[in-house]
């Protein structure tokens, strides 16, 4: 099954196109797209199979959670569909979402962020195949420092920094930066708001 992530294309795919990059048959392809819209992941019409930014990635998470080996299924995936599915995820929950924010003076980019209520989630995507503690500790640090940045960008701007990860067992707490799991990036957010004591808060005032 990890064959067919090369086959997830954004914009349209008929099914000789998906049995061509991926190798399997017209029969096993088509059964294997009409899953994968079954399971609200792409849509059909006419015959050609439409995806858009994180849908490679919802394949990818399902097949780690079904024991697939993490090492062979990052090989398929790149930076954009892991920022295309948080961004879709924030946008599920009513936040306004912005993409690869660029920030000057000096100059920094955010992955993601998400703005409800007030406050602003910043996101820094990982897409690692293995985390260690001083990589995620490195990555935390630097994040930190954007939000800062960001906020002292932004006048009256609350800002939380956030790391989330491909691919690992729970969320954890790096100096009151939550490391997140992106299949448990929906659950998060749900509880985003109730939790906001244990984060990292970053405001104008602050700084």
């Amino acid at each position: 099954m990890i064959a067919c992530l090369n086959g997830i294309i954004q914009g349209g795919v008929s099914t000789q196109d998906f049995s061509a990059v991926t190798k399997m048959d017209l029969v096993d392809s088509e059964i294997i797209l009409d899953e994968f819209v079954k399971n609200d992941i792409g849509t059909k019409q006419d015959d050609v199979y439409y995806f858009e930014d994180g849908d490679k990635l919802k394949i990818a998470i399902a097949l780690l959670e079904k024991g697939s080996h993490i090492d062979e299924v990052s090989v398929s995936l790149d930076w954009k569909d892991f920022e295309g599915l948080t961004g879709e995820i924030l946008a599920s929950k009513n936040f306004a979402v912005l993409k690869n924010l660029i920030l000057t003076k000096p100059r920094m980019e955010i992955d993601v962020v998400g703005i409800r209520l007030g406050i602003a989630i910043l996101i820094d995507c990982k897409h690692w195949k293995r985390y260690s503690a001083s990589s995620l500790s490195t990555a935390v640090k630097k994040q930190i420092a954007r939000t800062k940045h960001y906020v002292s960008k932004t006048p009256g701007a609350m800002a939380v920094p956030v790391i989330v990860t491909l691919y690992q067992d729970k969320i954890n707490f790096i100096e009151n930066v939550p490391i997140v799991p992106i299949f448990q990036l929906s659950s998060f957010i749900d509880e985003f708001y109730g939790n906001l004591d244990r984060m990292n808060t970053i405001e104008t005032d602050s700084l």
